[in-house]
């Protein structure tokens, strides 16, 4: 298959890329100033997470990494929708979780409809990132309560909620510093990316856009089914995965959304795979000290923003490598620092590659397309 040949094609080129995008670590410039503005919205998401009492403090930290843009007004625009998707979300799975954790066949259902649905919206609507965490969150909190079928998910949902407010709250205050102390004196302005011009224009119609969701849907729909056959307990970041990497441009899911897919979920594998265990070896090297480890958070969330900041062909991997860092490496309480939440947290990254590629493949063989239309990986806004 010519997709295959052409993932295979390119992953030599990944290191010679990142390797280039490292040498160039070291250079002034308004990516440096995006780079330190990510590490100071990580810590005081970190103190923040912590004052407020949230269980998972490693999902603040990346919310205060994932929220910050090179504006004020856009960073609050961002975290706005994702406080706004989070709470809809949320509010969605407590009224679905208590007859959704009764049967796996119902639980399929809910989160094939819902999930499918909010990642069609998320892939055409204009507030796409709102669209993007309602689904997210919803997956998230409902996976939850199919671990823990007599309790309520309240307090995960709560907790979830806190996360997200910690992480926004921190970045907006961050971003507002550097625009108008730092930023404004260099006269460095934020514009709109391609990707939000395209949305602007978009329509709410997309024949793509439905198979692509309900093929989203149909692997969210297996998530039941395997905690049932292997008692996995990590799956709800495998719903995360499956809806992330499935949120790609509506451009490229023309003649064959298949390669663009596929190459998000090879990068997401290499980014996370190089940021979790980076991580670990943090973590067994430091002993758990509190100081190594801050002073390890920053340096690499600097060198994954920066990655991310660089090569349209590699940035994705810069993302994700910040994201299995800070989910491993930040733990829920300093006193108790260990390792096994955060390969837990790595392993549902990795167990959704494994759900979602082959529902991709099945998919392309039952309803076909023309392989010589294939399109290249798309640029486009970072996701979760």
């Amino acid at each position: 298959m010519i997709y295959v040949q052409r993932l295979f094609r390119d992953i030599p080129g990944l290191w010679p890329a990142l390797i280039g995008e490292l040498r160039s670590i070291h250079h002034p410039g308004p990516r440096m100033i995006d780079e330190f503005e990510c590490v100071v919205s990580v810590l005081l998401a970190i103190v923040f997470a912590h004052a407020l009492g949230a269980q998972n403090v490693g999902w603040a930290a990346f919310s205060g990494y994932m929220v910050m843009r090179s504006h004020v007004s856009q960073s609050l625009m961002r975290g706005s929708l994702r406080l706004v998707g989070t709470a809809a979300g949320a509010g969605m799975a407590l009224l679905v979780a208590p007859m959704a954790v009764k049967s796996p066949a119902v639980m399929s259902v809910a989160l094939a409809v819902f999930g499918g649905v909010t990642l069609y919206f998320a892939l055409v609507g204009r507030r796409s990132y709102a669209w993007l965490f309602t689904g997210l969150t919803f997956c998230m909190i409902v996976i939850e309560g199919m671990k823990h079928p007599t309790e309520s998910v309240l307090p995960f949902a709560q907790s979830r909620l806190l996360e997200i407010v910690a992480g926004t709250v921190a970045c907006i205050l961050v971003s507002a510093a550097s625009t108008f102390l730092v930023r404004r004196r260099l006269n460095l302005q934020g514009g709109e990316t391609a990707i939000q011009t395209a949305l602007r224009h978009s329509s709410l119609w997309h024949s793509g856009a439905v198979r692509h969701s309900v093929e989203a849907a149909i692997a969210l729909a297996f998530i039941p089914w395997i905690w049932v056959w292997l008692g996995i307990t990590s799956l709800a970041q495998s719903s995360v995965t499956i809806m992330a990497v499935m949120m790609i441009p509506v451009a490229s899911l023309g003649a064959d959304p298949l390669n663009p897919v596929t190459s998000k979920l090879l990068l997401r594998f290499v980014g996370c795979s190089a940021g979790g265990l980076l991580a670990i070896a943090i973590l067994f090297g430091s002993h758990h000290s509190p100081v190594l480890m801050t002073l390890a958070l920053c340096l690499g969330v600097l060198v994954g923003r920066h990655i991310e900041n660089g090569n349209a062909a590699t940035s994705y991997i810069g993302t994700q490598f910040v994201l299995a860092f800070l989910v491993v490496l930040v733990p829920d309480s300093y006193s108790n620092a260990v390792v096994d939440p955060g390969i837990d947290r790595l392993a549902g990254i990795l167990i959704g590659i494994v759900i979602l590629e082959p529902v991709l493949i099945l998919s392309h063989f039952v309803l076909g397309h023309d392989s010589r239309k294939v399109q290249p990986p798309p640029t486009h806004e970072p996701t979760e």
